[in-house]
């Protein structure tokens, strides 16, 4: 899958992931991908209800090494 723009929010709670992946997403053109690292657990369900309310597509959920990995489609 191809990264078009990667945001580490490590050490941010929420709402603040979310707030820079919005302003990030606001930079880029439809279609593009950007790749959100957080350490907030919340941060999973906060990406996929972020998602359902902007139309963004969110691509994969994962969790590594205690990192939680988002992954949305610019709509």
């Amino acid at each position: 899958m191809k990264i078009d723009k990667e945001l580490d929010t490590r050490g941010l709670n929420c709402p603040l992931p979310i707030l820079k992946a919005k302003k990030a997403l606001t930079d880029m053109t439809s279609g593009q991908v950007l790749r959100i690292v957080a350490t907030d657990g919340g941060s999973v369900r906060d990406f996929q209800a972020f998602a359902k309310q902007t139309g963004n597509e969110l691509l994969e959920q994962k969790t590594v090494a205690g990192d939680y990995i988002h992954v949305l489609r610019r709509r």
